[in-house]
């Protein structure tokens, strides 16, 4: 009994001792917190906006912008202090604010009605749209035809070329006394100057890409025998439209040209007409919107026409 109480006497007497050595180190590390040394955290780096990928995105439209967008509007801007500068030296000319006022009036109330002779500028413009349509699709519907035809038939295409090529260097004007005579009415005759106008593009180049299709196809045709209407179909057709819609945009741009100078010889209401009697008035500012408007107009047309010739473009 002595000895188990020698041995846990001894046994406390140790924790005893280890607790007070813990509580004299720990008395330490209080007394003199300089010695512990707390590893530093390294500061976060954030990445500048910039070099992120949306940053990186934004770089690119601005700079985008920038390409597209400057050399446009600095060639307007050279255009109008040009216009501005000859308007200075020649006053008969009116400037690019005075025209500019004249427009907003012009286009306040477009389709006004005030007799034959007065309408508004929207009235000669879809009265000139109207003979382009009807011209340009008529000559649309004997054109393309014609085009694939000669292209095809190599006998064809050497009897029409000199033909073709008499006839279509001739100035769109030249036939408007052939369409008065035979016609005898102004109306049709610049549908007809239209339609002569603007055939020969569409027939030419529907001819080319005709004769531009690989050889290969037309004897695949021939081995599986099938009729015309098939090569027509499966072959021609769809390899010959990028061409052919080509023809169709060139043609378009033909007959809204030729449109202005026709109807400034056959009266009627129209653009060409307006822009006539406007000069009869002595109305530059007007002649200038006309101008403006013409072109305008034409760039839409062919704009539209080229978005529907890359969505037929299967190269």
């Amino acid at each position: 009994m002595a000895s188990r109480a020698g041995v846990a006497g001894d046994a406390q007497e140790n924790v005893m001792n280890a607790v007070t050595l813990n509580d004299n180190h720990l008395d330490k590390i209080i007394s003199a917190p300089e010695t512990v040394v707390l590893p530093e955290r390294a500061p976060a780096r954030r990445t500048p906006y910039f070099q992120t990928a949306r940053g990186k995105n934004l770089i690119e439209l601005v700079t985008t912008f920038f390409k597209r967008a400057i050399p446009p509007i600095l060639g307007m801007l050279l255009f109008i202090a040009l216009w501005a500068v000859i308007a200075n030296t020649n006053k008969s000319i009116p400037g690019p604010m005075e025209t500019w006022l004249s427009a907003v009036e012009l286009f306040s109330d477009p389709f006004y009605d005030k007799g034959p002779n007065d309408k508004g500028i929207g009235w000669n413009i879809l009265n000139s749209l109207y003979r382009v349509g009807l011209g340009f699709g008529a000559a649309a519907l004997i054109g393309i035809p014609l085009g694939f035809l000669i292209g095809r038939f190599e006998f064809l295409s050497r009897m029409t070329s000199p033909i073709i090529s008499i006839l279509r260097p001739v100035s769109p004007l030249a036939w408007l006394p052939i369409g008065l005579l035979v016609l005898q009415k102004a109306e049709p005759a610049s549908i007809w100057v239209i339609f002569i106008s603007s055939i020969w593009p569409m027939v030419l180049n529907t001819a080319a890409g005709v004769q531009r299709i690989p050889q290969d196809y037309m004897n695949v045709a021939r081995v599986l025998n099938l009729s015309e209407f098939k090569v027509f179909t499966k072959i021609l057709f769809p390899a010959v439209l990028p061409y052919v819609l080509t023809g169709v945009r060139l043609s378009i741009g033909v007959a809204w040209l030729v449109i202005v100078a026709a109807e400034m010889l056959t009266g009627g209401v129209g653009i060409g007409f307006w822009v006539w009697d406007e000069w009869n008035n002595l109305n530059v500012a007007h002649i200038i919107i006309a101008i403006f408007v013409v072109g305008i107009v034409g760039l839409l047309l062919e704009q539209g026409l080229m978005l529907l010739a890359r969505r037929f473009n299967y190269e």
